[in-house]
């Protein structure tokens, strides 16, 4: 979680499920792990038609319009002295200890201004079907094992209203070195289906609210092009 299981729990398994009930499509699921060869054994080899939660830019496929738009967040406790932080070169996160994802961009980040001494690592590559990085790292915030954390949007939105005490999430998006922490999210199709990813792009465009509305009900903190924090408000207006 947050992003799909195989008993439809997650975002992405609801907004499969929208998207068929707009195109009038029945829906299945085509798992296999996120890794080398993912787009060869799926989408290429007609094992599925759309790959859901595809970074834009990726040229394994062809995307279609970005329906999300999101930054790798920082998360920490309320009232442990860290409020109004909204920039990894806070000098109020000198010498805490910040738990980080492996690999993960952040990373550099944290690097460039010298967080990694006191960091925590957390495994990138794992079963999340039986493991979560995201949810150790909530775990150890929680219990003062870290003082805060870095983790992808989606997962520090969705694990923030699931971890007592209360946990601020602050999206990364005041960075100005390393590599880029925001990105659009799109869906993958193949590059011969060019009337399909049209298909797609239209009802992504009809369904925004819609989609908006869905990923906020599961903590993903989205962002408009002008970096602002799309709430529930604004999507009302």
């Amino acid at each position: 979680m947050p992003f799909s299981t195989e008993r439809g729990e997650g975002f992405e398994n609801r907004l499969a499920e929208l998207l068929a009930d707009k195109l009038g499509k029945g829906l299945s699921y085509s798992w296999y792990p996120q890794a080398t060869g993912f787009v060869r054994n799926t989408l290429a080899a007609h094992k599925c038609d759309v790959i859901m939660g595809v970074p834009q830019g990726d040229d394994l496929v062809q995307v279609t319009n970005p329906y999300y738009r999101t930054a790798y967040a920082l998360v920490f406790k309320q009232g442990q002295g860290l409020e109004g932080v909204d920039t990894l070169g806070d000098p109020r996160l000198k010498g805490k200890r910040i738990g980080i994802v492996a690999g993960t961009p952040p990373g550099n980040n944290m690097a460039a201004n010298g967080l990694m001494a006191h960091a925590k690592p957390y495994p990138l590559v794992i079963d999340t079907r039986v493991d979560s990085s995201a949810a150790a790292m909530m775990h150890d915030l929680a219990t003062g094992e870290i003082d805060a954390g870095i983790l992808w949007g989606p997962m520090a939105g969705y694990y923030a209203r699931r971890t007592n005490p209360a946990v601020t999430v602050v999206s990364l998006v005041k960075e100005t070195t390393g590599p880029r922490l925001i990105y659009r999210i799109a869906m993958g199709v193949r590059y011969s289906d060019q009337e399909w990813k049209r298909q797609l792009n239209r009802t992504i465009q009809e369904s925004q609210p819609a989609i908006n509305k869905l990923l906020l009900s599961f903590g993903v903190p989205l962002l408009d092009d002008s970096d602002r924090a799309i709430t529930e408000d604004s999507i009302a207006k």
